[in-house]
C-alpha cells in the first residue's frame, strides 16, 4: 500500500467545531495497530485529545484488530499517546483548561518516512446558528456553481 492510499479523516470536525491551532503529532502504537491502519481499518470520528500527567493522549480512537494477529492483538479503543514537543504540550494544556475547548483529530496520514502522523486541532464547539450559517453558505455556493455551469 502506498503512502498516498491512507485517507482517514474526521469529516465532521469542520462542521462541529471552530478549528484554531493545528499540530502534527506522532502516535505511539503497539504491535499490530499500524497494520490495521495501513489496511484502512481505523476511525477518528469519535476521538478527542486529553491532557494527563504532562502528556497528551488520543482517547476513543478506533483501530480494528488485525485479522492475521495472534493472541497478542491490540485492544480497539485504548488511549494512545501523542508525540509532541514540550512547547506544544504546554500550549495544549493551557488551551484545554478553558471550559468548552477541545483537542480534535482531523486526519491520519503517513509521513515521507512511513511514520503514522495525526493532524490535531485546538477547537471550540460551534453553536447551532453557526452550523446553520455554514450549511446556508454551502448551499449558496452549490447554487452559484450550478448557475455558472448552465451559463457556460
Amino acid at each position: 500500500m502506498s503512502n498516498k492510499a491512507l485517507n482517514i479523516q474526521n469529516k465532521k470536525a469542520k462542521f462541529e467545531y471552530h478549528l484554531l491551532d493545528q499540530y502534527t503529532a506522532g502516535i505511539q502504537l503497539k504491535g499490530t495497530e499500524i497494520k490495521s491502519i495501513r489496511n484502512g481499518k481505523a476511525s477518528i470520528m469519535e476521538a478527542y485529545g486529553v491532557f494527563s500527567n504532562g502528556e497528551v493522549f488520543l482517547r476513543n480512537m478506533y483501530i480494528a484488530e488485525y485479522e492475521n494477529g495472534s493472541y497478542n492483538n491490540h485492544k480497539p479503543r485504548i488511549d494512545r499517546k501523542l508525540l509532541l514537543n514540550a512547547k506544544e504540550i504546554l500550549k495544549i494544556e493551557k488551551f484545554l483548561k478553558t471550559k468548552g475547548n477541545a483537542l480534535i483529530p482531523i486526519k491520519l496520514f503517513l509521513s515521507d518516512k512511513g511514520w503514522l502522523k495525526v493532524l490535531i486541532a485546538c477547537a471550540t464547539g460551534k453553536k447551532t446558528h453557526d452550523k446553520r450559517h455554514d450549511l446556508k453558505l454551502k448551499d449558496d455556493k452549490r447554487e452559484m456553481d450550478r448557475a455558472m455551469k448552465r451559463n457556460s
